[in-house]
């Protein structure tokens, strides 16, 4: 008799990814205190996931600290280790709804945050890292405050199911993918994008902005150098194996 198929998947190898992302998010500056979630599903439908715990440092977060979460429980939040809700509402409510959001990493970077502060917080195709991003980024400008109820929840959801990048107004960023290499490859560059906008904003003089046309084929050109997610996280994660292995624990 075959496996099930949601027993395909290798929930050791994926710990210790979700983990490596925790620790080099704080090295990079990235995280939020002890706030901001990273979650990945664990079954093909994506309702069962592994999130980290209420509270817990980026910097400290190991493999075996992930928590096993299902989205069809419906006393998630009223059980001890339950949660933090604003995790749950962002979390819970997009793998529930978006089965391609295999992996979701939301935290609050600098420079996108500061970009979500804009009243026009698009990524506009300035450079090659923007041009990335163009048609491939969704923006909610409703900021509902902190995000911790059904109803912000599923209009997150609603937008991370039409594209892998979202920018939350006032907020920070989400991004999707299926596996934890290419979702820290989207937050990596998003993160470099958004810089590299401010800092043209910043001079004051006119965008060169690119032609639509551009912008896409730019886009597009993209898709070739998907093998660098790979690449850039392996050699991430051999620097914390000779730095901070903990995180494998």
């Amino acid at each position: 008799m075959n496996a099930p198929v949601a027993d395909l998947i290798d929930e050791v190898a994926l710990r210790i990814d979700l983990a490596a992302a925790f620790r080099l998010t704080a090295r990079f500056g990235w995280h939020e205190s002890v706030g901001n979630h990273f979650s990945a599903a664990l079954s093909r439908d994506g309702r069962r996931f592994l999130m980290n715990r209420k509270w817990r440092p980026f910097a400290t977060i190991r493999a075996s600290d992930l928590q096993v979460l299902d989205t069809d429980d419906a006393d998630v939040m009223n059980r001890p280790d339950a949660p933090d809700a604003s995790a749950w509402c962002i979390h819970g409510a997009a793998h529930a709804r978006v089965p391609a959001a295999r992996v979701i990493l939301h935290c609050h970077p600098i420079a996108i945050t500061t970009l979500s502060a804009l009243a026009d917080p698009r990524l506009l195709p300035v450079d090659q890292n923007t041009a990335r991003f163009f048609g491939r980024h969704a923006v909610d400008y409703e900021c509902g405050g902190i995000a911790d109820n059904d109803a912000e929840g599923l209009r997150i959801a609603g937008y991370l199911a039409t594209a892998p990048t979202l920018i939350s107004a006032n907020h920070g960023v989400t991004c999707i993918a299926d596996t934890v290499a290419e979702a820290f490859e989207n937050l990596y560059f998003v993160e470099k994008a958004a810089e590299t906008l401010l800092r043209a904003y910043a001079t004051g003089k006119p965008l060169a902005v690119m032609s639509d046309v551009i912008a896409e084929h730019t886009a597009q050109g993209w898709d070739a150098y998907r093998g660098m997610a790979f690449e850039h996280f392996a050699h991430l994660k051999s620097l914390l194996d000779d730095e901070d292995p903990g995180y494998r624990d």
